[in-house]
């Protein structure tokens, strides 16, 4: 049986090697608490907070999170309360299993 993708670690991925295919990602996105497919590339997902000091610090607990895997999401605090979150793996324009990865993190510390 597979182990829990949050268990996993990111991995160096260069151009040259193929984005997941569009049922691989689907596949994935069972695995990890709804996030949405954008256009086959990246996936995505919106979180509301009580306050803007529970988003940053959210925000803050991702980015530790992201510098230790060496995967980064692209974050957009709106709203005074609203993290929408974006991955994808720029080096191959698509997804890569280190996005899946990360979200999966992700979905952990949004339950704590």
């Amino acid at each position: 049986m597979n182990s829990p993708l949050s268990h996993k670690h990111c991995v160096p991925c260069e151009a040259g090697v193929p984005p997941l295919t569009k049922p691989q990602n689907l596949e994935y996105l069972k695995r990890i608490n709804e996030w949405q497919l954008i256009e086959d590339k990246s996936i995505g997902k919106i979180l509301l907070f009580k306050n803007f000091k529970e988003a940053i610090i959210f925000i803050n607990k991702v980015a530790e999170i992201a510098e230790a895997e060496g995967h980064h999401p692209d974050i957009l605090l709106f709203g005074w309360n609203k993290v929408k979150l974006t991955l994808s793996t720029h080096a191959i324009k698509g997804l890569s299993d280190n996005d899946f990865i990360l979200a999966a993190k992700i979905d952990e510390i949004r339950s704590i």
